[in-house]
This record gives structure tokens, C-alpha cells and sequence, in this order.
């Protein structure tokens, strides 16, 4: 086969829905009836082929996007199957931008659920073309017409029925195909292996001919010429020429078929095969991929066709670590070939990598295979420099492609590890999760001595600490974090501290007199020496200032560190013995802290920028939950349908907050957050803080 002709039957394409639509269920289906398994994988029993994961067969969800490769009727069809919760947004992400189809799950009784109107804005922005499939049309409740009018009216999309339901709920028996106007019923001693193609029923003729009616009318819409044939009479259109005309309107984004059945029950799984072999696109149908030329100062775009005869341009969309295998990464392929063994150039990093084994993916099995070509998903070994998003060129016509944007985490927690042996198991643990995770970032507090974990929700921190555990064989304690407060003050004061210390032999002395005053926020610590007459030799300054830096470090009002305070050595004096750079460290400690706590102190805590995507019905439960965590509304503005609040809100309140807004808003509001400023704490807040700190100190003294 050429590869021009071996391309066009190369479909990639993605499952993507709202948790709990069925979309690992229906994989599971098409790799069982394109002969990729022989037995049936269940999600309920945890035997699911593409849920491979310990976690995810305990939780019956999907976490990481698993890969698959299956043929049917002589197409080639890469399947990446990912999760629905909201936690795990990265995997869509990522996959939505390495694929060129998608199928849309719904489920037929919750219908556009909130997952699934994030999962589908995420497909517009990478532009992706997509087949409906309303699932579970065996359930009570199922209702595909209500779902079909949801898809056009929540997500905006022009849905064209290619099939409507043979009865719903128990008595669900198969579809109608409204191409060729025929029942397809399936039989349930053969697990729906089997049907049979009938006449359509009498009772579903006259729906079927008005839905018929709705697809001719949708799909002429997007050609001139099938418009003119239409006008003249219905029945000239041939079959054919509604297929390619509903194809042509698919690949270009401008129409979404919609299919129904039930995965669960093996009914129109079949025909949902041959609907994305029929309308979804191949490599070749979409426009070259662009990317930017390094070599060039203007970074000029250039182009990759999907062809083995241009240069080799891929992009790396996955890291995950194997416990034998050590390093995975999956890319696709848009022009070229590669072979393994060979050397490839990463261009986002600028260095020359070699390439290992070259693997065909079957969620966590894997074949060997000896080269890749343009159109193409596989993962390499070897690459132990590249990372998500990385662009991998040959080396003489170097690319940089789009990278792939991450939301930054929005939840943090603390863990320690449980013993000296598990610390170093603990930090390459984190660093291998981190590397395959761009929504998971890993810091390490010194204030609080505490490994931060921040990520996307509870529920994706529940799993990177559980991975820990089973992976990486580390036991940690989990805790909150801490919120980093400051210290400062509101008024100046001249203030003078003598330290004498006779013992026997010789004494210390140091005599300082310091002026403190409030800074401008932001401005940090100032020192100015303004001795003068020598009254403190030169030499004893830095003492001063070393002093100083220690205890504003250490803190005073309540140990955390001070912030913005101009701090002026005004006087003083020595003796000419017991003087000595100790001694002027420890009378500058002694009269800072005197000093700050005559300075009205106050605690100062970090204020995060907030914004709220929600829908109109959810604004004024969310403004109340935001006031009532002492937040304050800056504006609220509409956009896309959606309200989008402003607000600035203290970090000690929004802990748990992922939660809350999700269930404040069914799911359906999203929000970003990030660090604005330092701002005052209340009095009343202030005073919790400090006897918290105080508890805090009395375990790690009894502890010692």
C-alpha cells in the first residue's frame, strides 16, 4: 500500500465525556469487536483494558489518557481514551492537542453534564472534529432527543442525527440508520455481535422520515451544488453524495453527527466504527501542521505536510516512568519517518537525543516496532531530556511546535516522609511524577520544612500520594499546608539595648541604639549606618546588621518573617576589652525585638487574585461563599454566555475551595487563582494565628 493511500485509513482520535458517560466502557467495546481483545473488560469489575492503573481499577474512573492502536474494516484507528473528572484535565489537554478526531460521549440521561462542556470547549480550542454518541439508551430515563436538543443548545454545536433509537430503556432493541433508512436490531444472546437489518418499524416510520428530512436539509446546507440538487427534488440526492457531504462538513468543524446505543449492551458500537472510518478525518485531511523556525530571528512559520518524504517533526504529548522500562515517552508523528536506533534533535531544548525502542501502545502492553511514519502515535525510550510539549525535528530542518498549555495547580498539601530511609525514595518519587505531570509542581518550604505538593484538586493530590505509596514504596504523613504569613509594623520608634556579661575572665559588651521604621510595602528590609564620632568602631557594623537580618528571619510578634522595615544604627557605645562582633550581634537581636513589639506590629498574610467562570444561575451563591471566606468582589463582567467574578481573597480561607465551588455550581464554574499581594490580617484572626503558632511550639517541645 502506498503511504499516501495507507494514510487515509489512519484515523487518530480521542473518547472524551463527562465522568461516568461510558467512555472506557465503549473503548473497551471497540477493542473487542475489532478483535484487539477476545473478552469482555468491565469498568464495575475492574478488568477494563484501558483503566490499567491500581488506582483506577479501585475507582472504577479513568486517571491517565491510555493509548491503543485497532483495526477494522481495513482502517487503522488510534485510540486514546481519557478521564472525565475535572481533576485530571491535563490528559484531555494534552490529547485533544495530538488528535485529529474526537467522539463526544453522552450519557442519555444526564445528557451535557458539566465535565462534558469543558471537555468540549477544550476541543474548539484545538479545533477538533467530533462525532456525538448518546450512550446508555438501555437506562430508565434515557431520552436521545432531549439530549440531541442539549448538544445544540448548551455547547452550541450544529448536531445532524445519522440515526435515531429503536425504543429506550428496557425495551432499547437498535437504531435507524437514517442514510440508508434501515433498522438495525441487535440480539442479546450474542452480546450484539450479531444483527439483523430490517424494514423500520411502522411505529418509528413517520420520526424516521421527519429526522431523515433534518439530515438532508443540514447536510445540503454546506455545498452550493447538493443545495441547487435539493431545491429541484429530495430524492436526487444519491447516499454518496449526503456521505461526503456530511464528511466534508465534520472535517471542517462545521457539523457534529450525532449516533446513539448502549456500550454497555454491545448495541451500535458497530455502526459508530464505520461512522469514524466514514466522517472523521485522516492525517491527510487536515491542514499541514505550523511551527515556528528557530534558525530565523523573525521566527518565521513554516509547514510539515503529513508526508514520510518531508522532514520528521513530532510532538512529545506524554511522559510516563515504567517500573521496568524506565522512561516512556508518547509523541506524534506529523511529517517524516523515524527509526529506532537513530538520533532525533529536540528543539525546544536544543539538544540531540538518542532514540531507543520504538513501541506500539496497547494501554499498558506494548509491541516493539522498528519505525514510525508521518500520521502516526507511538512511544519512545531514550529520551531522558524531553518533556511534554517538547517538539522532536530532524536535526537539519529544525521546527518548534505550538506547546501545549497547562492550567497552573490550584491545591496545595504538605508530606513528610516517615523516616530517613524514605526521604531519598520520597524526592525521586516526586521528581519522576512531577516530569510525567505538568499540573503537579513540587517545592520545598523552608519556613515550615515541609515538601509542598500543589496540583489540580483533592482528588488528584489523593492519587500522586497513593502512587507514592504503591510505586515508589514510600510511607508519608499528609498535612495541611501552612500559610505564609509576614510580620511588620505600623510606626517608628528609637530604641537601645545594652548587652554586658561578666563571667570570669573576660566580659562581653555591645550597646546599640536602633531606629525602626515602616517601610514602603514591597520595598523588603533597609539597614543605613548613621553612627557617627566612632562611637561603634567600623568593624562591629556587619555584627549589627548580621543581628538584625537573623532575627527578622526568626520573626518576633508571632515567628514569621518580618517584611518592609527600615532599620538605622543611630548610636551606641564599646569597651575596648569586652567588646566583640558576638556581643553587637546579640544586643542588635535583643533591641529589635524590644523595639518592634512598641511599633504597633501587625500580621500580614497573602491575598490571592480570584476569578470565577460560572454560569448566571450560580452568581449569588458564589459571591456569598466568596464573602463569607473574607473575600471582596472587584467586578463581574459576561463573556461567552458565562459571568466571570473578579474578587481578591485571603490563601488561608480558599483552602478546600476546588470542592466547594464544584459542588456550589453542580461542576459547572471553574475559577483560577493566583498570588497578588501581602495584606493585612484582622485583629481577631491575628490572635487564632498566634495560638496556633504557640500549640504548634508546645508539640514540638514535647516531642523533642
Amino acid at each position: 500500500m502506498s503511504p499516501l493511500a495507507y494514510l487515509q485509513k489512519v484515523r487518530n482520535i480521542g473518547i472524551m465525556a463527562h465522568i461516568d458517560a461510558g467512555k472506557t466502557t465503549l473503548s473497551e467495546r471497540i477493542l473487542f469487536y475489532t478483535g484487539k481483545s477476545h473478552k469482555l473488560g468491565e469498568v464495575h469489575d475492574g478488568t477494563a483494558t484501558m483503566d490499567w492503573m491500581k488506582q483506577e481499577q479501585e475507582r472504577g474512573i479513568t486517571i491517565t489518557a491510555a493509548a491503543t492502536t485497532c483495526y477494522w474494516k481495513d482502517y487503522r484507528i488510534n485510540i486514546i481514551d481519557t478521564p472525565g473528572h475535572v481533576d485530571f484535565t491535563v490528559e484531555v489537554e494534552r490529547s485533544l492537542r495530538v488528535l485529529d478526531g474526537a467522539i463526544a460521549v453522552f450519557c442519555a440521561v444526564g445528557g451535557v453534564e458539566p465535565q462534558s462542556e469543558t471537555v468540549w470547549r477544550q476541543s474548539e480550542k484545538y479545533n477538533v472534529p467530533k462525532i456525538a454518541f448518546v450512550n446508555k439508551m438501555d437506562r430508565t430515563g434515557a431520552d436521545f432527543f432531549s439530549v440531541l436538543a442539549e448538544i445544540e443548545k448548551e455547547l452550541g454545536a450544529n448536531a445532524i442525527p445519522l440515526q435515531i433509537p429503536i425504543g429506550s430503556e428496557d425495551n432499547f432493541r437498535g437504531v435507524i440508520d437514517l442514510m440508508d433508512m434501515q433498522a438495525y436490531v441487535y440480539e442479546d444472546d450474542t452480546k450484539g455481535k450479531d444483527f439483523l437489518v430490517e424494514e423500520i418499524p411502522d411505529s418509528c416510520r413517520e420520526l424516521a422520515k421527519k429526522y431523515h428530512h433534518i439530515m438532508v436539509e443540514k447536510a445540503v446546507e454546506l455545498d452550493d451544488k447538493l443545495m441547487e440538487k435539493y431545491l429541484e427534488s429530495e430524492t436526487k440526492i444519491t447516499q454518496q453524495e449526503l456521505i461526503n457531504a456530511v464528511r466534508k462538513g465534520t472535517v471542517s468543524n462545521k457539523i457534529v453527527p450525532v449516533l446513539c446505543g448502549s456500550a454497555f449492551k454491545n448495541k451500535g458500537v458497530q455502526k459508530l466504527l464505520d461512522a469514524i472510518t466514514l466522517y472523521l478525518p485522516s492525517p491527510l485531511d487536515l491542514p499541514p501542521v505550523e511551527g515556528k523556525d528557530p534558525n530565523s530571528k523573525d521566527n518565521a512559520i513554516i509547514a510539515r505536510k503529513p508526508s514520510d518524504e518531508e522532514p520528521f517533526a513530532a510532538l512529545a504529548f506524554k511522559v510516563q516512568s515504567d517500573p521496568h522500562m524506565g522512561k516512556l515517552v508518547y509523541f506524534r508523528v506529523y511529517s517524516g519517518k523515524l527509526d529506532a536506533g537513530s538520533y532525533i534533535y529536540n528543539s525546544t531544548k536544543d539538544r540531540k537525543e538518542r532514540v531507543g525502542r520504538l513501541l506500539q501502545m496497547h494501554a499498558n502492553q506494548r509491541d516493539n516496532i522498528a519505525s514510525i511514519t508521518s500520521g502516526d502515535i507511538a512511544a519512545v525510550i531514550g529520551l531522558d531530556h524531553t518533556v511534554t510539549g517538547d517538539t522532536l525535528c530532524d536535526e537539519d530542518n529544525p521546527i518548534i511546535l505550538e506547546a501545549i498549555e497547562f492550567p497552573a495547580p490550584v491545591m496545595s498539601i504538605s508530606v513528610k516522609s516517615s523516616s530517613r530511609a524514605d526521604q531519598d525514595k520520597l524526592g525521586k518519587g516526586l521528581s519522576r511524577l512531577a516530569e510525567e505531570d505538568p499540573t503537579f509542581t513540587v517545592q520545598f518550604d523552608e519556613e515550615t520544612n515541609e515538601t509542598v505538593l500543589s496540583g489540580m484538586g483533592e482528588l488528584h493530590l489523593e492519587i500522586i500520594v497513593d502512587r507514592l505509596k504503591t510505586e515508589f514504596g514510600v510511607e508519608a504523613t499528609v498535612g495541611k499546608p501552612k500559610v505564609a504569613y509576614r510580620e511588620t509594623i505600623l510606626s517608628s520608634i528609637e530604641e537601645e539595648y545594652k548587652h554586658i556579661k561578666q563571667t570570669g575572665g573576660r566580659g562581653q559588651y555591645g550597646h546599640v541604639v536602633l531606629e525602626l521604621i515602616p517601610n514602603e510595602a514591597g520595598k523588603g528590609f533597609e539597614f543605613d549606618n548613621k553612627v557617627v564620632g566612632g562611637a561603634i568602631p567600623k568593624e562591629y557594623v556587619p555584627a549589627v546588621e548580621k543581628g538584625v537580618i537573623e532575627i527578622m528571619k526568626r520573626g518576633v510578634y508571632a515567628e514569621y518573617p518580618v517584611v518592609d522595615v527600615k532599620v538605622n544604627l543611630v548610636d551606641g557605645s564599646y569597651h575596648d576589652v569586652d567588646s566583640s562582633e558576638i556581643a553587637f550581634k546579640v544586643a542588635a537581636i535583643e533591641c529589635f525585638k524590644k523595639g518592634f513589639m512598641k511599633c504597633s506590629p501587625m500580621l500580614l498574610e497573602p491575598s490571592m487574585s480570584l476569578e470565577v467562570t460560572t454560569p448566571e444561575d450560580y452568581v449569588g451563591t458564589i459571591v456569598g461563599n466568596i464573602c463569607s471566606r473574607r473575600g471582596k468582589v472587584l467586578g463581574m463582567e459576561l463573556k461567552g454566555g458565562m459571568q466571570v467574578v473578579s474578587a481578591e481573597v485571603p490563601l488561608s480561607e480558599m483552602f478546600g475551595y476546588a470542592t466547594t465551588l464544584r459542588s456550589l455550581s453542580s461542576g459547572r464554574a471553574i475559577y483560577v487563582m493566583h498570588f497578588e499581594k501581602y495584606v493585612e490580617v484582622p485583629y481577631e484572626i491575628t490572635e487564632k494565628v498566634i495560638e496556633e503558632k504557640k500549640e504548634e511550639k508546645n508539640k514540638e517541645n514535647q516531642n523533642k
